[in-house]
């Protein structure tokens, strides 16, 4: 398990410039698309996505996943604190449950793709349990999302 410290005014900081970080408009446009409009039911339709370089849904995947999988690794290599960091964040444990059932698959062209969230995900159980509540809520997502799609027209 990674060291258990108390946070510091650096880690504070750290996790105040991740968030501004996630505030640029390209990163929202990506963040809004990956959250509230892709729900990959096989790993067929997340490689597609995966797979569709040039197109913007790729750049807004390999966006999104790879801050999220760079702000693990600060985790991961002791730059920020954990605990601070499982506290404040949500949506790093939001995108793996999406991919999780998909990773074999994913990884057998993508060897590092999400490998510094998921080392999270293994070694806190609160992470582990965080990824598992937000698997089921995934459903009732994608049917509200599509009930939105539907009042709209489109």
């Amino acid at each position: 398990m990674f060291e258990s410290t108390l946070a510091t005014t650096q880690d504070a900081d750290l996790i105040l410039k991740l968030y501004e970080l996630r505030t640029e408009a390209t990163m929202r446009q990506a963040r809004a698309w990956l959250h509230g409009e892709f729900f990959p039911e096989s790993s067929a339709e997340a490689l597609a996505v995966l797979q569709a370089f040039g197109t913007e849904h790729n750049a807004w995947v390999r966006q999104v996943t790879s801050y999220w999988d760079m702000a693990a690794a600060f985790v991961t290599h002791g730059a920020l604190n954990a605990e601070l960091f499982l506290d404040c964040n949500n949506e790093p444990f939001f995108i793996f449950a999406k991919f999780e059932p998909y990773l074999a698959e994913i990884r057998a062209g993508r060897p590092g793709f999400l490998v510094k969230v998921q080392q999270l995900v293994e070694e806190y159980p609160a992470a582990r349990t965080r990824v598992d509540q937000l698997k089921r809520t995934l459903p009732q997502r994608k049917a509200a999302f599509l009930a939105s799609r539907a009042a709209k027209g489109q």
